[in-house]
């Protein structure tokens, strides 16, 4: 028998979203951007590429200097508080390797994203979950939570609401640990918690640019912390993690806030009035600050609506947690997509 670690052999994998292979979907189930990367990004890339690629023979800036740089720039912190990473999973991961010991406790709200559990197994960590009340509150948050990382979701994955500013730093004088501020899809509403991460030493705030800025092919994520947690995150860090195309990629796609702040715009104009036309076939569906809804089924089944959805090639994500099952996450696609999504839903028995 091959000698694995004991919690290896007996953790479950993370399941993605799932990705076809044919084509003809309309694919709406893991909140991937519809629109495609600045053309400035494109530019980078072939430039990067020009003439016969030999700059790929070269190892890539192991300090991603320029890309910090831009990025510090971009969020008004001295670039010792910023640092790239290869997704923001990667950061995730390096957190909790840096703060927890195996046996330690990490703490995360559920539902949210279940890859803190996978996360957590690797490491040998303890779990802690807490629920949400019905306004969208923690549940039972303790005085003083001594667990050495809190996850905190916010907007909140699957459900799309987003948590303020005063909340959080509530939550940062609570926590005994780290409180690292997930915010995979906060370029979709106005509040982010950039501004606790000077206010409070224990903040972290994660960002990706899988969802915004249409990059989910290149993995590309970033942290803003105190400059000692992102020194501590780059003893542990794979030294070249991330490669020149996804580097160049990054700068140019940081430099073009201008066709951020569009593409995000017209995904949330989509998503307001999806959102509208959902609730008028009787789903129910809460205001999002995301890039998706969560559609709550007029019967409470989302699995009938998931399967007529992907009957007619189009793709949702349907979750079978008990939490979850009454209603499955779409991700907003192009006003087009949205309309054949709508016109498949109008026939629902």
């Amino acid at each position: 028998m091959l000698p694995f670690r004991k919690n290896i052999a007996e953790m479950a994998g993370y399941v993605p979203g799932f990705q076809p292979d044919d084509s003809g979907w309309i694919k709406l189930n893991t909140n991937e951007n519809p629109y495609p990367p600045s053309p400035k990004v494109v530019e980078a890339i072939t430039a990067e590429l020009a003439g016969d690629g030999a700059s790929l023979r070269q190892y890539p800036d192991a300090g991603s200097k320029e890309a910090r740089q831009v990025a510090a720039e971009v969020y008004g912190v001295d670039p010792a508080w910023v640092i790239m990473a290869n997704g923001s999973d990667e950061l995730l991961n390096n957190l909790i390797r840096a703060f927890v010991d195996a046996g330690e406790e990490i703490g995360y709200v559920h539902p949210s994203y279940s890859y803190y559990a996978t996360l957590a197994d690797i490491q040998g960590a303890k779990i802690r979950t807490f629920g949400l009340t019905d306004d969208f509150k923690i549940a039972d948050f303790p005085d003083r939570y001594q667990g050495k990382i809190f996850f905190l979701t916010s907007p909140n994955a699957p459900l799309g609401f987003g948590f303020t500013n005063d909340y959080i730093a509530d939550l940062a004088q609570r926590c005994d640990g780290i409180l690292v501020v997930d915010e995979a899809y906060v370029d979709f509403t106005a509040e982010t918690a950039l501004e606790l991460v000077t206010q409070y030493e224990n903040v972290v705030v994660t960002r990706t640019f899988s969802k915004s800025y249409s990059l989910a092919g290149m993995r590309l994520g970033l942290a803003i912390a105190r400059p000692e947690v992102i020194a501590a995150l780059d003893k542990i860090r794979d030294h070249y993690h991330l490669d020149r195309l996804a580097l160049v990629a990054a700068t140019a796609a940081l430099r073009d806030q201008a066709y951020l702040q569009s593409t995000v715009a017209k995904i949330c104009s989509t998503r307001d009035w999806f959102s509208d036309e959902l609730r008028q076939l009787g789903f129910g569906v809460k205001p999002s600050r995301t890039n998706y809804v969560f559609a709550e089924a007029p019967a409470g089944d989302g699995k009938k609506v998931y399967e007529t959805l992907l009957n007619a090639k189009i793709l949702v994500r349907y979750f079978s947690d008990p939490l979850l099952a009454h209603g499955v996450r779409i991700s907003i696609g192009t006003r087009e997509e949205m309309e054949k999504t709508l016109a498949v839903l109008r026939e629902l028995d």
